[in-house]
């Protein structure tokens, strides 16, 4: 065995190294020496039988062959323009993972999307090593496109060998919009499972057995897998490549189901991307926390920390006014228009609502504490809250105010009986707010149900905006009403239909509307969801609630927004507005609210709060691009809960507005991150050599003509098509390849399903064709899925071809490649220098010519194949002229290569070391830091053990042992030869 297998640590198969065990091809990850059984050799599988599968190999129990490159058998491409040599070469430049210290992006201008640097930022920042491992927080606000951005970092850690198990968790209502997303812009498949899938795996899979290890790219509602203690061992037992966490400000509260979920994947990963548009509550110790998933040493102390200075590699965070995002932005998002404000007089009936509440519920306090005896005497609410609660639920509507007298009453009967059955007296405040319920109650009990104009103020000018925009039957305008009480949106939904013209079934139902609110299960919001996202629908209006204000894609097929009711928090405004208001919107968008005002002297109607809360979000959204850091507040539910108890206390808005600019202002120099970016240049391009030009159709042609040799037609049903609009495409029939038909199996089932993928896959290279499709799909009535697939480079099909052509030649064969225009014999050869983990750290292709007069040199395997004119119009001129004599070249070469390995190491390991060294500083001072007198015990043992694994940690990603080395071909002048030859045949 050559001395190239054994590693500086003692090991004879360093991590890299390709091995010959049980008659398969492993490629070694990592070897540990034990006491008795030899070396302990973590693999994955390489050769078609074992691909992906991970193996523990012992070298005194398995019989274990290191492939010595120098034992490559040299043969003669006899084919076509050397159609299996370029073939053969193209593919194991794209099936080896990037580098480490390959930094640059290589894959941002290969997918069904605008090619727009603030979205490749955050893949950039991912990649840049300022951090130990690809760990980053999207803050980006609101609209920006946080699901294409981890879209694009995904694709580069797969493009890496760092994305094979992916586990993505979001919301319930976001799940299949995401999983759409990744499928048809990036061509990256997701299996949706939720608590039924899982049970029907763990019934399909033998007892014990992981169901997560069941696919390797999956996607999950929190909801569903926050329930971690039935998930907890099965989640302790695997590792993932990436795992990303949607809407993540939820996982702040300590303690919570959420937050012990982030806890337990979070050192199970490589990569970590969290997502949230308000990644923190306002409280610097839960953000530090919440960093800490990230890098458990960006913190030392989570009370005092500079974000700039210490978060910087962990967290980025635009918004619409950011220079790089306004000035890339173009048509694809126009400058949203001005928040109407409909003011809409109260009927006679709802003043007589309005002063009840005034009188007896919210009278003008006089300087009076309410937590005093005097409340009773200030109002009839037992509790103050309640009283506010009370108004709000009137200015959504009455009929929401009914119920909620309803259940009122029914509450304090309740405790009026519990009471009397102690013999207890209920107490005079009950009795007081009990007659006060009584009263509005017949005061409700007198208000029409809507189908009338005149029944309700807001109801009648939210009719005249719908007729004004043109809602209506015969038109293609769609509008989403949004509001807080679910019983405001069921009623909405039955009596405005008929008052536009919508025909009506006899169920009182009405097709062109759709309600979605937090008490539907998660298929029926996706099915809400996606009937008011496709054009060809008849739905027309969405009444929706708070549950479709984070995360949802409202703005495909509309760009009208109304408040019917408003939320007392700049927070819920601005995610509400954000539906319609993102990248991607065709059209201004339009916002609309309904101002419910009275007449009544010290009513508080929505000119109190809600009219000032729209004005001041419209104000922050035009300066600062988000509204988030006004109050101090970074919650919706917070923000709400002080705001009323300002006005509890006899406050006003303004006083709230500004109490919240008084504020420690480091979080919101936090969310100001963005005016610090001093990054100015898109991300770097990684340096890709292809023998195709980059052009992934053209390699995918060929293979198909090389693998099928002109029978695809017949054997896979390949044809070729064209749309109305002159955009060409392929259609393969899966079913025909069963490895093909095998790796489908990972796609989205409903995918597979209504595109009846298995029979019939129709796929292009033509990017406008594909955009046509996906936009057709949207305007469809049956699904939402393209029936077209954009072809990506990391598509499976793709990845499946590759596979097939990299079995051109055996394992231990090199092709040898005749050509005129070199000198002597040119020996390209892969060198990859790995880490402990099995992943490289440095990838060189080089070309080493001069062996045959004794001095080898060294280049660039990119300059050797252009001059050397390796590509479609070589034809074959002659077999090699002495294919013994180069077969006796290649220890030589493979010496060569090595000894140029050797020469240039520290010069290449030095990108890798240096940000390596600073993280390894970084780390010892926050021990230091950390390890402050008088700490606790427990903390010291924590902060020690982090030490620890972050130094082993270190420790595995520097290079390790001898490079691996392969002999991928040879370039040789042709024999002599006829001018003309058989083989001068058509170009490929």
């Amino acid at each position: 065995m050559s001395d190239q297998g054994v590693a500086q640590d003692g090991t004879r198969f360093p991590p890299g190294a390709q091995i010959l065990v049980r008659d398969e091809e492993w490629l070694v990850r990592n070897t540990t020496t034990t006491d008795y059984d030899g070396e302990r050799i973590e693999a994955v599988g390489v050769s078609e039988f074992v691909r992906d599968e991970e193996a523990v190999f012992f070298s005194k129990i398995d019989s274990v062959e290191l492939l010595d490159p120098e034992k490559t058998e040299l043969v003669a491409d006899t084919s076509s323009y050397f159609r299996r040599s370029r073939l053969f070469l193209e593919a194991v430049l794209r099936k080896t993972p990037l580098p480490q210290s390959e930094r640059g992006l290589a894959l941002t201008d290969r997918f069904l999307l605008d090619p727009l640097g603030y979205q490749q930022r955050p893949a950039g920042l991912a990649l840049s090593m300022r951090n130990l491992r690809p760990r980053v927080l999207i803050a980006d606000v609101v609209g920006l496109g946080k699901t294409l951005e981890i879209g694009l970092t995904l694709a580069e850690l797969i493009r890496r060998g760092r994305g094979e198990r992916i586990l993505v968790v979001t919301p319930q209502s976001i799940l299949e919009q995401f999983q759409h997303e990744l499928w048809t812009r990036f061509s990256i498949p997701l299996v949706r499972l939720d608590s039924l899938g899982i049970q029907r795996i763990q019934r399909e899979i033998p007892a014990g057995r992981n169901p997560f290890t069941h696919y390797k790219r999956v996607i999950i509602s929190v909801d569903t897998l926050k329930n971690i203690g039935q998930y907890r061992h099965h989640l302790e037992r695997i590792r993932w490549d990436a795992v990303v966490i949607d809407e993540s400000h939820n996982l702040i509260n300590p303690g919570s189901q959420r937050r012990a979920l982030a806890e337990t994947l979070a050192p199970r990963t490589d990569a970590l991307l969290l997502a949230s548009a308000t990644p923190h509550n306002g409280d610097k110790r839960s953000f530090a926390d919440l960093i800490s998933l990230l890098d458990p040493a960006a913190i030392a102390d989570r009370e005092h920390y500079d974000p700039a200075e210490d978060l910087g590699h962990l967290y980025i965070r635009r918004t619409k006014i950011s220079p790089e995002v306004r000035d890339e932005m173009g048509t694809e998002w126009p400058d949203r228009g001005p928040t109407v404000s409909l003011h809409c007089a109260a009927t006679e009936a709802e003043e007589r609502v309005f002063a009840e509440l005034t009188e007896h519920w919210l009278p003008v306090p006089a300087g009076a504490d309410f937590g005093t005896a005097d409340q009773d005497r200030s109002s009839v609410a037992s509790e103050q809250i309640f009283a506010y609660n009370l108004l709000k639920t009137f200015l959504s509507s009455h009929t929401a105010l009914r119920e909620t007298v309803d259940n009122r009453i029914a509450r304090l009967g309740e405790r009026v009986r519990k009471a009397e059955e102690k013999g207890l007296a209920a107490g005079s405040a009950i009795t007081h707010e009990q007659a006060a319920l009584s009263r509005l109650r017949e005061i409700i009990a007198g208000m029409g149900d809507g189908t009338a104009p005149g029944d309700s103020a807001k109801l009648d000018a939210l009719v005249a905006q719908l007729t004004q925009i043109g809602v209506g039957p015969g038109s293609t305008v769609r509008a989403v009403v949004f509001s807080e009480r679910v019983r405001t949106l069921t009623w909405l939904a039955k009596v405005v239909p008929a008052r536009l013209g919508f025909p009506v079934g006899a169920d009182g139902e009405a097709k062109a509307v759709a309600v979605m609110h937090g008490g539907l299960s998660d298929d029926e919001q996706a099915k809400v969801l996606e009937s008011f996202g496709l054009a060809d629908t008849p739905v027309r209006l969405l009444f929706t609630g708070d549950v479709a204000s984070e995360g949802v894609n409202l703005h495909r097929q509309c760009h009208h927004l109304i408040h019917y009711d408003i939320p007392w928090s700049l927070i819920r405004i601005e995610q509400r507005n954000g539906r319609i208001d993102r990248y991607g919107q065709k059209h201004q968008p339009q916002f609309r609210a309904l101002i419910l005002t009275s007449a009544v002297p010290g009513a508080k109607d929505d000119r109190t709060v809600a009219e000032k809360l729209l004005r001041r979000e419209e104000e922050a959204h035009k300066l600062d691009g988000t509204a988030e850091a006004v109050t101090g507040c970074y919650r919706a539910e917070e923000e709400e809960r002080r705001l009323i108890m300002e006005l509890v206390a006899g406050g006003t808005v303004e006083d709230f507005l500004a109490e919240g600019q008084d504020d420690d202002t480091t979080l919101a120099d936090l969310f100001g991150q963005v005016d610090t970016i001093t990054e100015t240049e898109l991300p770097a391009r990684a340096e890709l050599i292809s023998l195709f030009e980059g052009d992934t159709a053209a390699f995918v042609a060929t293979a198909l003509d090389e693998v099928y040799k002109e029978r695809a037609e017949d054997l896979i049903g390949l044809a070729t098509g064209t749309d109305a609009k002159g955009g060409t495409y392929f259609s393969l029939s899966p079913a025909k390849a069963p490895d093909l038909l095998h790796r489908l199996k990972a796609l989205p089932p409903g995918y597979l399903k209504e595109q009846r993928v298995g029979e019939r896959m129709l796929v292009t290279f033509d990017r406008a064709l594909a955009q046509r499709k996906l936009t057709e799909a949207r305007e469809s009535s049956t699904t939402i899925w393209p029936e077209v697939s954009f072809l990506t480079d990391i598509h499976p099909v793709v990845e499946w071809l590759t596979d097939k052509v990299l079995v051109a030649f055996d394992a231990q064969q090199a092709p040898v490649i005749t050509t005129p225009h070199v000198d002597g014999p040119v020996f390209l050869v892969q060198g990859i220098h790995s880490n402990a983990l099995g992943r490289p750290t440095v990838v060189r292709w080089m070309a080493v010519s001069g062996l045959d007069a004794g001095s080898p040199e060294v280049r660039s395997m990119a300059d050797a194949l252009r001059d050397a004119k390796v590509g479609p119009r070589l034809a074959r001129t002659g077999g090699p002229r002495d294919l013994d004599g180069l077969q006796a070249l290649v220890p030589a070469a493979v010496a060569a290569a090595r000894g140029h390995l050797d020469a240039g190491r520290a010069q290449w390991e030095e990108r890798i070391s240096e940000p390596l060294a600073a993280y390894r500083a970084r780390v010892a001072q926050w021990r230091t830091d950390s390890l402050l007198p008088g700490i606790s015990g427990r903390r010291e043992r924590l902060v020690e053990e982090t030490a620890d694994e972050l130094a082993r940690l270190l420790d595995q990603l520097r290079t390790t042992g001898r490079p691996l080395l392969r002999v991928l071909a040879v370039l040789d002048r042709p024999a002599a030869a006829p001018a003309t030859t058989p083989d001068a045949q058509r170009e490929n």
